[in-house]
């Protein structure tokens, strides 16, 4: 790959051979990955940085992208982790006082390959009625192979369902995001360990704001780490891949559950859960991106829109309260439905300390509106904490 030419020729093929001809936006070469579409209005920085979207090609469909650069502050992680980059009018120069660089130079910067000037909105309706597939962009001399070659090359990477993407985009060193760095000036009450298994930066700040201390551990965390770190509840994070090959994560959420530890997760953390407690999950057709998705909380009736990043979902029965399949965990109770399509957006445990979401209350960029989840999970600990042990706690065996 070599720098952006801005006037290169490009293209953009589906595994179906449908084909999309446009110019450059960033790096020049080959870039494959899944197409999926976003429909966030802003936020591309945070899009394109979030670990979620690793292996997959953005589509954005708000028309104009780029307008306001990029800088040092918004970045959800130390990289861009996007395979690849399509948008319809590319920003010529940047306008904001907080740019510092402009949106193609950071994608050479990190070699994403990218293409601008085609009908994102015909290809939005396009993956939307055939779904999220296999693709390519290939750009300057890459575009100039037969379109048979192009295709081929598509159709042979591997497909997302099955993919086990975590360990690549985990952290590899444990680290601590201390309360007092983010603005806290009182007393550390509670402390959390969160298993990144993809974690967006301002995760960990918005515990840390409300005085929570973060231990984030490495995908490949074990129960005898998280004690070690004298944590008082369990956090899984949002991240990509197929849940059903996060078999090493479910047995440790599992244990979590067993010891009756307070636990938390988002996204992937939500259908990590969803697997601990005995259900399957399945691919969605075209998944959910972007930072204005509805969801219903059937608790209180209010919709929150929200901010989502994922392509799979928890099969659980959407009325009322049931036996989990592994019914030493008791009951359990779908919490959010997304209004949209009705795909589960959240699951409460009722006889034990866990719950979790399948969107991102700390909406980096996006809506505050679950962004009372963060408490919620304090009050979760806090009762944990104050409630006596019982001998049913201690000799519960699994069924």
């Amino acid at each position: 790959m070599t720098a952006v030419q801005g006037t290169e020729q490009a293209l953009l093929v589906l595994e179906d051979g449908r084909v999309f001809r446009g110019r450059s936006y960033g790096a020049i070469g080959t870039a494959l990955g899944e197409a999926v579409f976003s429909t966030g209005m802003s936020g591309y920085q945070e899009t394109l940085t979030d670990p979620s979207y690793a292996a997959q090609i953005i589509v954005q469909t708000f028309p104009h992208i780029g307008n306001t650069g990029v800088n040092d502050e918004d970045a959800e992680s130390k990289r861009i982790w996007a395979a690849g980059y399509v948008v319809r009018e590319a920003a010529r120069r940047p306008s904001n006082w907080r740019s510092q660089r402009t949106l193609d130079e950071e994608l050479v910067t990190y070699d994403v390959v990218g293409i601008s000037r085609i009908d994102t909105r015909a290809l939005t309706r396009h993956l939307r009625d055939r779904g999220a597939m296999k693709s390519g962009i290939f750009s300057g001399p890459d575009a100039e192979a037969p379109l048979e070659t192009l295709i081929k090359i598509v159709n042979e990477q591997p497909s997302m369902a099955g993919a086990n993407l975590s360990e690549r985009v985990s952290t590899k060193e444990a680290y601590v995001v201390e309360p007092a760095d983010h603005g806290f000036t009182g007393e550390v009450e509670f402390s959390i360990a969160a298993i990144d298994l993809g974690i967006k930066a301002m995760t960990p700040q918005r515990f840390a704001e409300r005085g929570v201390r973060v231990h984030v551990l490495p995908y490949n965390a074990t129960l005898e780490t998280i004690t070690a770190t004298g944590a008082d509840g369990v956090f899984v994070s949002n991240g990509p891949g197929d849940p059903a090959t996060a078999a090493t994560q479910v047995e440790l959420v599992r244990s979590v559950l067993d010891a009756k530890i307070p636990y938390f997760g988002i996204c992937f953390g939500n259908q990590i859960l969803g697997r601990a407690l005995g259900y399957d999950t399945y691919k969605l057709t075209f998944g959910h991106r972007g930072i204005n998705q509805p969801v219903l909380d059937k608790a209180t009736g209010t919709v929150e829109i929200t901010s989502q990043n994922h392509g799979f979902a928890v099969d659980a029965p959407r009325e009322g309260a049931s036996m989990a399949p592994l019914d030493r965990f008791g009951r359990v109770e779908v919490s959010h439905l997304s209004l949209n399509d009705n795909v589960v957006e959240g699951l409460a445990c009722l006889d034990i300390p866990a719950f979790s979401v399948q969107y991102h209350p700390e909406a980096a960029a996006g809506p505050h509106d679950a962004s009372h989840l963060f408490d919620r999970f304090i009050t979760t600990m806090r009762a944990a904490k104050n409630a006596p042990a019982t001998t049913a706690d201690s000799t519960q065996g699994e069924k």
